[in-house]
C-alpha cells in the first residue's frame, strides 16, 4: 500500500497527489497537520518533510515530490 504523508498547503504534496489521482492510483493520504502523523513521519524518514512516500508493500520510503511520481511511475509501467 502506498501511504503519502502530505500538508494539504505544502504545493509538492500537492503536485503528488495530483499525479496519482490523475492516474487512479490508490493510496492512504496522511496529513502531518495531525500531531500523531507527525510522529509516525519523524520515525519512519526521520525528517519533517513532505510529501514522503511509504510503500509498505516494497519497504521502501522516500522524501522529494519527483524522486516519488519517478518511483511510482516505473510501479506502474
Amino acid at each position: 500500500m502506498l501511504n503519502l504523508y502530505i500538508l494539504e498547503t505544502c504545493p509538492y504534496s500537492r503536485k503528488v497527489m495530483d499525479f496519482l489521482e490523475n492516474n487512479n492510483i490508490k493510496y492512504n493520504k496522511i496529513d502531518v497537520a495531525d500531531k500523531k502523523n507527525l510522529e509516525k513521519l519523524l520515525e519512519l524518514g526521520g525528517m519533517q518533510q513532505v510529501p514522503f512516500l511509504e510503500d509498505t508493500e516494497n519497504n521502501i520510503t522516500m522524501y522529494e515530490s519527483e524522486d516519488i511520481i519517478a518511483y511510482i511511475k516505473n510501479l506502474h509501467k
